[in-house]
């Protein structure tokens, strides 16, 4: 990744494998707590990861045991569950909403411990403003506020009983609350040999004890059938953060391929591409910024075929897979310099979607490509200066090495478009620094020669939440990465380095390509925590790409 730091400035997974008291203490909260790692299981599929908790859909019948979660709308209205609860605590709950001001406003919460009489444990009130108004990333950051409210509770089970003061809610919503819960309760801690103390006892100890949560609904069959889909994007995602989590010793290029091996468990078609295969190929780019590593560079080519031959050609993902940039010669400050293990996070996020379609089926011929490279300083590192012939013919001038992203993607794109003819080709890299000046963490920069593919993306973005914000292209912005001595230089200067790193990517594009690049520098890794994810690696992009993908290229 285009470093954005002064270079004055020098201060400051688990792997995944598949089929491949009458009284009572009252206290009112709305910063929920971190949670562990959290699957949902089915007979047919399950996702082997540490710290397991179950999910599953009930009916709603009084449990016996644990943590039960009740809902309120704004007033508060409670629901029909909060209401026989208040009755059975002899009013409890609505003492407890007077005490501490609960009015239903969302992320304003309740937590008791449950009063002798009642079997459970504690009882925790959820405010929700007004559930009509609730659209998919509302439901979802739900069930990331109540996942989060569970942590550390000290019982085995949780009980979430899913209905309004105003009825039942849709099963496509309760399976949208159930993936926030999934996606909050990620943790990545692998490395970790004993749990963190605070204060002298187990800080993270209670957390481990939630063995279970049963989401209490109108009719759980079609809860369960609604979420079927959405456990895959789930596994997609848990996936994508390890990846973007591993140290670099750990997942070099070498590494991470197999990984992305491990896909053809699903049906997944994958293909490794060493150094002479490469070479062979004319990747010179891609090599060159691989070449001062000693962990030679690869290249991943993983193809779902679930449409078949009626699908047609397919829509290709290509992910920047640098497993560890150091800058190379042009060096980085060494402030921050480890983070840059995460600057594989495009890779990260094709090979969790890929994942995701295969683990759901999904009728879409889709086909993944990562470039898998470590840029490293040594005496057999490119120098900038130098000039590499691309895969394309065309010839790059490396006026700095950490401007390697676009070399890696250069090669890949022209591969892709030349072996695969595809319906739309679309590449996330966490490409640069300049990008994170301009949308800050909130936005991925979006850049497309196709108006409609633009359209498409950013509408999936506002569905999920995995938000884009478009930035400009041009002839003039063009002209900033001409060069002297040859067809292009891998740097336009000072300003607007965001575009002109996009620029660089499109004389990459054949003409009549719908192409799309993705600059997700600022939301893929150290992003800013939300109510679903509290991980140092997101996983963005695999939800938003599979929401594009169904409502755009899926067959019926």
């Amino acid at each position: 990744m285009a470093c954005f730091r002064p270079r004055q400035d020098l201060g400051r997974a688990a792997v995944i494998s598949c089929r491949c008291c009458n009284t009572a203490p009252v206290s009112a909260s709305g910063s929920p707590g971190r949670g562990p790692r959290f699957i949902a299981r089915s007979p047919t599929r399950s996702v082997v990861v540490s710290d397991q908790t179950i999910l599953s859909f009930a009916s709603k019948t009084a449990p016996a045991e644990g943590v039960v979660v009740v809902f309120a709308e704004e007033g508060p209205k409670l629901s029909p569950a909060a209401k026989d609860l208040d009755k059975k605590s002899k009013g409890l709950l609505s003492k407890a909403a007077d005490i501490t001001g609960f009015k239903g406003k969302k992320e304003q919460t309740v937590d008791l411990i449950a009063p002798q009489g009642l079997k459970y444990a504690r009882l925790v009130f959820v405010g929700m403003d007004k559930a009509s108004a609730y659209d998919t990333e509302d439901w979802l950051n739900l069930g990331g506020t109540v996942r989060g409210l569970l942590s550390g509770k000290e019982a085995s089970a949780a009980h979430v009983f899913f209905e309004t003061e105003g009825g039942d809610i849709k099963p496509a919503d309760i399976a949208s609350f159930a993936l926030g819960a999934l996606l909050r309760g990620y943790t990545f801690k692998k490395y970790k040999t004993k749990p963190r103390k605070k204060n002298g006892e187990a800080a993270e100890a209670n957390d481990r004890t939630l063995k279970k949560i049963v989401v209490h609904c109108a009719d759980p069959k079609a809860a369960s059938q609604a979420f079927a889909p959405m456990r895959a994007i789930a596994e997609g995602v848990t996936l994508a953060r390890d990846l973007v989590n591993e140290p670099a010793n750990v997942l070099g290029p070498a590494e991470f391929a197999a990984r992305a091996k491990a896909l053809s468990k699903l049906g997944v078609h994958v293909e490794v591409l060493g150094p002479k295969v490469l070479r062979k190929l004319g990747m010179n780019a891609l090599l060159a910024v691989g070449q001062g590593s000693a962990r030679p560079s690869h290249v991943a080519v993983m193809q779902w075929k679930g449409a078949g031959a009626k699908g047609g050609e397919p829509i290709v993902i290509v992910g920047k897979g640098v497993t560890f940039d150091t800058g190379g010669i042009s060096l980085k400050p060494a402030a921050g310099m480890e983070e840059m293990k995460g600057d594989m996070a495009g890779a990260a996020c094709v090979v969790g979607l890929m994942h995701e379609l295969a683990a759901r089926k999904a009728k879409v011929n889709a086909v993944g490509i990562i470039g898998l490279v470590e840029n490293m300083p040594s005496g057999s590192a490119q120098r900038p200066g130098d000039v590499v012939t691309a895969m394309s013919g065309q010839t790059i001038e490396v006026l700095n090495t950490d401007a390697e992203g676009r070399m890696v993607l250069a090669d890949c794109l022209w591969y892709a478009q030349g072996r695969f003819k595809p319906k739309a080709v679309i590449n996330l890299a966490t490409l640069t620094g300049a990008v994170m000046v301009a949308l800050g963490k909130e936005h991925a920069g979006l850049f497309s020669n196709n108006d409609d593919l633009a359209g498409r993306l950013i509408a999936a973005g506002d569905v999920t939440g995995e938000k884009l914000w478009r930035l400009p292209l041009g002839p003039k912005y063009d002209k900033m990465i001409d060069s002297k001595v040859a067809d292009m230089k891998n740097t336009g200067g000072k300003w607007g380095g965001s575009i002109s790193a996009a620029q660089f990517l499109q004389r990459f594009i054949k003409d009549g390509t719908p192409w799309a690049h993705l600059d997700i520098a600022g939301t893929a890794m150290s992003s800013v925590d939300s109510e679903i994810n509290r991980s140092w690696g997101s996983g963005f992009g695999v939800r938003l790409l599979d929401r594009l993908i169904a409502e755009n290229y899926e067959r019926p």
